[in-house]
């Protein structure tokens, strides 16, 4: 098995004496350990306009771990296309491509977040139409020979050569979350890697590898487990105190997303269906049933029981950043599952 990161960093609000910047140091540090304890990769979230600090120039930051490391894949989880010009990001994304020698995995979706439609101007309706014309465009920009115009319906471009070149061929790797059975068997159709999200039973978890897998086949094409990334939430609870502390710290983190995806109607039209709002004894269940919580023992079980469903690569989101955790895991998970 393969085991990598996913989170964000924060960049502080304050005055002069405040120094915004370590949040993101603290980022780079904790990625350059990750490295050194045999961690795969880091997949970064993109987000706008939350008001603490969420990390939103995902590709700058990720050029600056790349500077820092040699191995360590470095990843989107996603880049919302509707909100980028896809001529400056195709540049932008080969350009961190060259600098780490080719360890870019370029995650992308259409976004889900209303609030940061809403802060962009750009209605949400759009974000599907948006999303296709900007694949479609980041896929000739790279696989042209020379140059080549390109006239959407939202974009326009003539005579032009997107420079530089990435290094993985023909373009790094696209990764998209998917969450239906029809949304993750256009994934496969449609040659990307699947992004499956934090919730999710391992059950769920596992019927939804089948269907991406029998859609790989059926094209003719091997499946290779490691082109499914499954994202767990993390929490190391020795004692039912520690316990107690992760699920008040899960549930914060889950009201924090679920109050920054809503809109005024409770609604998010880019999922193709309404959110509820969950309770708190939903949360509890959840953190329960998905999350990799417990001790280092009960998380290896909970591992093994994704493994048996098809799971071979698993993105952690540690939501306290802990270098414990981090060193904890690493050193007695991770040896119960060799690469």
């Amino acid at each position: 098995m393969r085991f990598g990161l996913f989170g964000s960093a924060t960049a502080r609000h304050g005055g002069p004496d405040v120094d915004s910047g370590q949040g993101y140091r603290q980022f780079v540090d904790y990625n350059v350990e990750a490295e050194a304890l045999g961690y795969h990769s880091t997949f970064l979230v993109e987000h706008h306009f939350t008001g603490f600090g969420q990390v939103s120039a995902s590709l700058a930051l990720l050029t600056w771990v790349a500077a820092k490391t040699k191995t360590l894949r470095l990843g989107t989880a996603v880049l919302v296309l509707p909100w980028h010009n896809p001529a400056l990001l195709a540049e932008q994304a080969a350009t961190l491509d060259l600098l780490s020698n080719g360890r870019f995995d370029f995650g992308i979706g259409k976004g889900y977040r209303w609030g940061e439609f809403h802060g962009f101007c750009i209605p949400m309706e759009e974000a599907g139409e948006r999303y296709d014309e900007a694949v479609a465009f980041l896929r000739k920009a790279w696989t042209s020979k020379g140059r080549f115009s390109h006239h959407g319906e939202r974009w326009h471009y003539e005579d032009i050569v997107v420079e530089p070149a990435p290094v993985q061929k023909p373009h790094p790797p696209l990764w998209i979350g998917a969450h239906s059975p029809d949304s993750i068997r256009q994934a496969a159709e449609n040659g990307f890697n699947l992004l499956l999200g934090q919730n999710g039973s391992p059950e769920v978890v596992a019927e939804g590898i089948g269907v991406y897998r029998k859609a790989v086949e059926a094209q003719g094409r091997a499946f290779d487990p490691m082109t499914v990334g499954l994202t767990r939430a993390l929490h190391v609870a020795i004692n039912a105190e520690e316990r107690e502390a992760a699920h008040r710290l899960r549930m914060q983190f889950m009201r924090n997303v679920q109050q920054l995806s809503l809109s005024p109607s409770g609604g998010s039209p880019t999922l193709g269906r309404p959110r509820r709002a969950l309770s708190q004894e939903d949360m509890r269940k959840a953190t329960e049933t998905d999350a990799l919580l417990g001790t280092p023992e009960e998380i290896i079980g909970r591992i093994r029981k994704l493994q048996k469903g098809g799971v071979e690569y698993v993105l952690l989101i540690d939501v306290g950043g802990s270098l414990a955790t981090l060193r904890t895991f690493a050193r007695e998970v991770m040896p119960e599952f060799p690469d």
